[in-house]
C-alpha cells in the first residue's frame, strides 16, 4: 500500500503539471499537442468543448487495449493518470499565459509537459491515449517511450492543420520535440556516471591503481585482438563524472600506450552511486 501511495502521489503531481503547462502555454497561445490530448485541444479550438471532459472520453476505447496489453497493475495507473490529468485540465482551464514569442511559448510547452508525462511515466502510469501505444511499442520492440511519442504525436500534429496555420502547427512540433526529449530524460535519468573500458599491457597494475586512488571497483573482461591474435584482459569500471579525468591521467600514467573507451551511464545502483531499495 506504500508503494502505490506513493506512485498515486506522483502520478497526480505529473498530471497537474501536465495539466497546468497545456492551458498556461499551449491553449493560451493557440498550440496544439500530440495524441489525444492534440485531438482534444483541436475540439476545444474548433467547437469550444471542454479539453477535460472530451480527453476522457476519448481515451474510454484506449483503456480497453490497455487492460490487454499493459496488465493489471499499469492498466489501473493509467486510468487513475488520466482521470487526474482530465480534472487538473478542468481545473487549471483558468490559467492562460498569452506569449508574444510563439518559440518560447513551444518551448515551455514542450519542456512543461515533457516534465509532467516523464513523471507519470516514471510512476507506472500513461495519460491514456497514445502513450498505451507507446508503453506497447516499449514492451515489445524496445522502443524508447520518447520516440513512440513523437512518432504518434505527428501524425496527430497533421490533422491539426485542418484548423491551425502552418506557423502554429510547426511550433506545435517544435514543442512535442522537446516534450519527447525531456519525457526520456524524466523516465531514464541524465547521466549519473561514467563507464571506461580500459585496454593496457598493465590491466592489473591499472586496477590495483583504480583500487586505491579512486576507491572504484573494477572487473576484468576477456578479449582477444582482432590484428594481433593475442589474448587480452580488459579493465571495466565505472565512474563518477567527476572522477573521468583523474581516471584518465591515472590511465596513461601506467601506460602511454593504453587504449581507453569512455561511454555514458544514465543510472548506477550499488555502492557509490544510488543505494538499492530495499523491500521491507
Amino acid at each position: 500500500m506504500k508503494e502505490h501511495f506513493k506512485n498515486g502521489a506522483a502520478i497526480c503531481i505529473g498530471s497537474a503539471v501536465m495539466g497546468f503547462g497545456i492551458n498556461y502555454f499551449n491553449t493560451a497561445n493557440g498550440l496544439a499537442e500530440g495524441g489525444i490530448t492534440g485531438a482534444s485541444l483541436l475540439l476545444k479550438y474548433m467547437f469550444g468543448w471542454e479539453t477535460g471532459f472530451t480527453n476522457f472520453a476519448m481515451n474510454l476505447p484506449l483503456f480497453l487495449v490497455g487492460w490487454k496489453v499493459l496488465g493489471r497493475k499499469s492498466f489501473v495507473y493509467t486510468v487513475f493518470a488520466t482521470l487526474m490529468f482530465s480534472l487538473f485540465v478542468y481545473i487549471f482551464r483558468g490559467f492562460r499565459f498569452p506569449m508574444n514569442d510563439l518559440l518560447l511559448a513551444s518551448l515551455y510547452a514542450g519542456a512543461t509537459v515533457g516534465v509532467g508525462l516523464g513523471i507519470v511515466f516514471r510512476y507506472g502510469g500513461t495519460s491514456g491515449g497514445t502513450d498505451i501505444l507507446a508503453q506497447m511499442f516499449k514492451k515489445f520492440w524496445g522502443w524508447p517511450i520518447g520516440r513512440s511519442v513523437f512518432l504518434f504525436d505527428s501524425l496527430t500534429i497533421l490533422l491539426s492543420l485542418i484548423y491551425l496555420d502552418r506557423e502554429r502547427a510547426m511550433y506545435t512540433i517544435v514543442a512535442v520535440f522537446i516534450g519527447s526529449r525531456v519525457i526520456d530524460y524524466v523516465v531514464e535519468g541524465t547521466a549519473k556516471g561514467k563507464a571506461a573500458f580500459v585496454v593496457s599491457r598493465y590491466p592489473e597494475l591499472i586496477a590495483e591503481r583504480i583500487h586505491q586512488e579512486l576507491e572504484r571497483g573494477t572487473t576484468f573482461f576477456y578479449g582477444k585482438g582482432g590484428y594481433s591474435d593475442s589474448d587480452k584482459k580488459i579493465v571495466y569500471c565505472v565512474v563518477s563524472r567527476s572522477e573521468v579525468s583523474r581516471l584518465k591521467k591515472l590511465v596513461l600514467e601506467t601506460d602511454r600506450q593504453a587504449f581507453v573507451i569512455v561511454n555514458e551511464v544514465f543510472e548506477v545502483i550499488g555502492e557509490g552511486f544510488t543505494p538499492v531499495q530495499e523491500k521491507p
